[in-house]
């Protein structure tokens, strides 16, 4: 995080693309009468998505079923929990979700189902990641991960040659690594580079929740169960570590057809930290979209197949991408700008996988790979 606080984006061109969408996306919900938060189907959905993850958990406690069972209903747990990251949390973070700032902060900490922190979420994902989408030691999201290389511009290892072969199996422990390690070391980590600015009072609150957070979520899913319900330990800890694979294969797999695919660029900024591009602009160059025409797809990862949107306008719910997109993709063509995306998800998984095998073969960055 050597450039944390010193990279800016240079609207060197001028460009009135953001000016010109914007005003189009607002007159949009002007003219529609419409709320840019979310609506009553997103409450539905939220509550559809809780009990998809809550229900099955009682059922294992309620009637101990026999091991393939129990494992059948971990699994589902874990669509649940991915499904409320995706479509509950997301959305409430960036102050989408209602109208209502408090309904947004309790929807925020729904995050805590799957264990993680809400706290360190806002600092990587709405600061760190939205705001330097794709650019090295600044977005986490493309961080070098164990054998795992997401940009050009890292050193490549021999291993990565084999990584479009085996990232599916990382990204399965990705949300174990995130709910016992990772919170620790992003809340010291941040401190350090100064991304939280916070004082040492309130941050001594907020690790304190998180703990506490931690110990509360690590109690009901592994030692309740065992303890107060009488199911083998061995049972808990293998349908804990099931839900939490699926889990991590859903959520990294999703956020990653966004921006590690076919077409995105990673560019470098200069020695003086400047990045010559108009800050939306850069978003649709490193971002892309997948599937948009897929309702049950849009429905359950909670419009992150329409990041390009979500990029642009993260404030808005995810439930008026759809409508928005058009008016992205025109507006992008009028301006000559590439509206990258892929038509199915299986499309965009491919494209996935080749960006992988290709930056597992690239070697140190040059000036030749700044639109890898």
């Amino acid at each position: 995080m050597k450039l944390k606080g010193k990279v800016k984006f240079v609207n060197k061109d001028k460009s009135l693309f953001f000016p010109t969408l914007r005003k189009r996306v607002d007159a949009y919900f002007s003219e529609n009468n419409l709320a840019k938060s979310g609506d009553s189907g997103l409450l539905i959905k939220s509550i559809i998505l809780l009990l998809l993850y809550i229900v099955p958990f009682a059922a294992l406690l309620a009637f101990t079923p026999g091991i393939g069972l129990s494992l059948l209903l971990w699994l589902v747990m874990g669509i649940g929990v991915a499904g409320v990251a995706m479509s509950v949390m997301h959305d409430a973070n960036h102050g989408a979700f209602s109208k209502n700032k408090t309904v947004n902060y309790l929807m925020a900490h729904s995050v805590n189902l799957l264990g993680a922190s809400a706290f360190n979420w806002k600092l990587q994902h709405n600061i760190l990641h939205h705001t330097y989408t794709n650019v090295v030691e600044m977005d986490e999201d493309i961080d070098d991960i164990v054998f795992l290389r997401f940009s050009p511009h890292t050193k490549v290892k021999f291993i990565h040659r084999l990584q479009w072969a085996y990232a599916l199996f990382f990204y399965g422990l990705l949300t174990l690594y995130w709910v016992i390690l990772k919170d620790f070391v992003q809340f010291f980590k941040y401190i350090k580079s100064g991304v939280n600015a916070n004082s040492k009072s309130a941050n001594a609150v907020a690790f304190s929740k998180i703990v506490a957070f931690k110990i509360l979520y690590f109690f009901s899913l592994l030692v309740a169960p065992t303890l107060i319900f009488g199911i083998p330990f061995w049972e808990v800890l293998l349908g804990f570590l099931l839900m939490h694979f699926v889990t991590g294969i859903i959520l990294s797999t999703v956020f990653q057809l966004a921006h590690t695919v076919e077409g995105t660029s990673h560019p470098l900024p200069s020695e003086t930290g400047v990045i010559e591009n108009d800050w939306a602009i850069h978003q649709l160059s490193t971002t892309a979209n997948f599937s948009r025409k897929s309702r049950l797809l849009s429905w359950y990862v909670g419009g992150l197949n329409f990041q390009i949107e979500h990029h642009l306008f993260p404030r808005i719910s995810h439930v008026h991408y759809p409508a928005i997109a058009e008016i992205v993709k025109q507006t992008a063509s009028e301006f000559n700008l590439t509206y990258i995306e892929s038509k199915t998800f299986l499309q965009a998984v491919r494209s996935h996988l080749h960006t992988l095998h290709r930056f597992g073969r690239l070697q140190l960055p040059n000036l030749n790979e700044v639109m890898a």
